[in-house]
């Protein structure tokens, strides 16, 4: 194996065998295929930063080898032209567009918080090692373990905390990451486009177990919303 994987041109195709491993991780829990608003306004941020930061990468580069390849002819001032290149594109240009990434990112970041909805509900989630425990505003007394019952189409206000360590709530597909802390209660805005199954997983090293240490989000079309409050099992 060893002898295998020293051929200098089969390393080259290693990062391609990698890729052909990817799709089957894409979607399940992947922030960049939303489900839900709050999602979709992260996964516009990520391309919008993205290209900004490759934007900068390239116009440093394309500087670095115009500075690398340019000669001036030998008794000329170029002072005046290098002032342009640098002050103008190598100083300027990243300068104003990490500013303007910056904003943009302040204001999205103000989007995702929870505010006051007519049809808002209202649940908690509650980690411990190893599990989730879910309770609802709408069912006094209702509880569920590894699954969070949600509607569909409606902002959901979850209240994140923990029993015993740091933990972390994120679906990927429905929101960003949030730490559940013992004691204190987070409140995160989350929301489905449409009924179905969305995994979660608690992002948060915490000792041995916390990889497997999931929980999904179950989003239900009204009729079964209003089922699973009456207390009928989903």
């Amino acid at each position: 194996m060893h002898h295998f994987l020293s051929h200098p041109r089969l390393r080259l195709l290693l990062p391609l065998g990698y890729l052909g491993l990817l799709p089957g991780c894409v979607e399940r829990l992947s922030a960049l295929h939303p489900a839900g608003p709050a999602a979709s306004a992260i996964a516009t941020l990520w391309q919008v930063l993205l290209g900004g930061a490759a934007a900068i990468f390239l116009l440093v580069m394309a500087l670095v080898l115009a500075a690398l390849r340019r000669r001036p002819p030998a008794g000329t001032d170029d002072t005046g032209a290098e002032r342009v290149w640098l002050w103008g594109l190598g100083l300027a240009f990243p300068a104003v567009t990490l500013v303007a990434l910056t904003t943009y990112g302040l204001v999205v970041g103000e989007r995702l918080l929870p505010r006051d909805a007519p049809d808002l509900v209202t649940v908690r989630a509650e980690a411990r090692q190893w599990a989730w425990t879910f309770a609802y505003a709408d069912a006094p007394g209702r509880t569920t373990e590894g699954v969070l019952h949600i509607p569909a189409g409606r902002p959901v206000d979850v209240e994140i905390t923990s029993a015993d360590v740091l933990h972390s709530f994120w679906v990927p597909r429905l929101a960003g990451k949030l730490d559940a802390i013992p004691g204190h209660v987070n409140v995160l805005r989350l929301e489905a486009f449409a009924p179905g199954r969305y995994d979660g997983v608690s992002a948060e090293f915490n000792g041995t177990g916390y990889r497997d240490h999931a929980f999904a989000v179950e989003a239900h079309d009204p009729a079964a919303w209003a089922a699973f409050l009456a207390g009928e099992t989903p």
